[in-house]
């Protein structure tokens, strides 16, 4: 094949979930964030072997990720970070779906719904500290809390909110998000009377806030092996995907040849420019036009011309030995080197999220380690 294909290793998943385990507070529960298929790397095989290692939450984006969730996963809670709407209560009844309550409007229209079925809704709420996107804002007026709380078919199991930003420079930022948080939680548990799962910290919240596991915490990128390299962080994890590819391709070139569209490369040396089988339209982003670097027999090589739709070029060099059909691994390693969705990152001015996400889940995917 000299299309782009996936390697997933879950072993390394496996791992990462441990070292979280064993960094976090003992009996903080983990709600592994597996939305946007699992970050790119497959939602079921990856909640499969996640449940496998004792993770029982997990968290998504929409109401039909939590479907196939549910389908990988038939014992696991797994809330819906995103508002759902009103015709999706009956299937979150039916599949013991969470969803979150943003508003009391939201409440209102979710509990007509499971007043029509005779069922009461599990839900968490959200709270807006600071991040300015889905939930209610922290507030002295308690109103609209008190509405949402003693709605009726509403069970409000858990309360959440997200961190905006973690930052160590300025960290007024994320204590002030704290500070809401913990005045939220405190009002709504004295309207309740009872005591809610509390979550608040995600992937780099983890890493530097210790005191703020509270009931649970909400891993994404960090169990995917990224948002670890700083040495004050306390878990550590490595990437378990890798994106592989092969030359279709080798060709000799002079010095001053123009490669790819627009000419936006001119080789400065007589070299070999190899023709790699993948392009934006698998997901390898277009801004990494002559700034990425490939793996060939374990040589970083750069990225030369403009990434195309189906094709990638790369500056070969004049030596090394290479030939149509030997492998190029685009994220991942080869040979002790290494080039991954961080690095990239970086590189295209963006984030490993993005790098990682943007993978077209046409390409295969092949999974070692137990996925059963």
């Amino acid at each position: 094949m000299q299309s782009p294909s996936l390697q997933i290793d879950l072993d390394i998943l496996a791992d990462n979930i441990q070292n979280l385990r064993d960094g976090i507070t003992p009996g903080t529960e983990i709600i592994f964030v597996v939305k946007s298929d699992a970050y790119g790397h497959g939602i079921q095989p990856v909640s499969r072997r996640a449940c496998k290692e004792g993770v029982n939450w997990f968290a998504v984006a929409y109401y039909e990720e939590a479907l196939e969730v549910r389908e990988a996963c038939p014992h696991a809670d797994i809330l819906v970070l995103g508002p759902i709407s009103p015709d999706e209560v009956p299937g979150s009844i039916q599949h013991r779906i969470t969803p979150t309550v943003v508003d009391a409007d939201h409440a209102r229209s979710l509990a007509a719904v499971a007043t029509a079925q005779h069922a009461k809704l599990n839900v968490h709420l959200k709270v807006d500290t600071g991040m300015g996107r889905i939930g209610f804002l922290e507030s002295d007026d308690l109103s609209e809390l008190e509405v949402i709380l003693k709605t009726e078919s509403l069970h409000v199991t858990g309360i959440f909110s997200h961190l905006a930003a973690v930052d160590l420079k300025r960290p007024w930022l994320q204590e002030k998000q704290h500070q809401r948080f913990v005045k939220a939680f405190t009002a709504a548990e004295a309207i309740t009377g009872r005591r809610l799962m509390r979550h608040f910290c995600s992937s780099r919240g983890i890493q530097y806030y210790p005191d703020w596991d509270f009931d649970a915490v909400r891993p994404g990128i960090l169990l995917y092996g990224y948002g670890c390299r700083d040495p004050r962080m306390r878990i550590r994890t490595r990437p378990l995907l890798q994106m592989h590819s092969r030359l279709m391709q080798v060709k000799r070139v002079p010095c001053g040849y123009p490669i790819g569209y627009y000419s936006s490369y001119n080789t400065t040396r007589d070299t070999q420019i190899g023709v790699v089988g993948a392009g934006y339209a698998d997901g390898y982003l277009r801004s990494l036009s002559n700034r990425g670097d490939a793996l060939v027999h374990g040589e970083i090589v750069p990225v030369v011309g403009r990434i195309s739709m189906n094709w990638i070029t790369l500056d070969l060099g004049p030596d090394l030995a290479c030939k149509a059909g030997d492998e190029v691994v685009l994220i991942g390693e080869q040979n002790g080197n290494e080039i991954w969705a961080d690095w990239l990152g970086r590189r295209a001015g963006t984030i490993a999220y993005e790098i990682l996400t943007a993978i077209h889940p046409r390409i295969p995917r092949a999974y070692s380690g137990d996925i059963t």
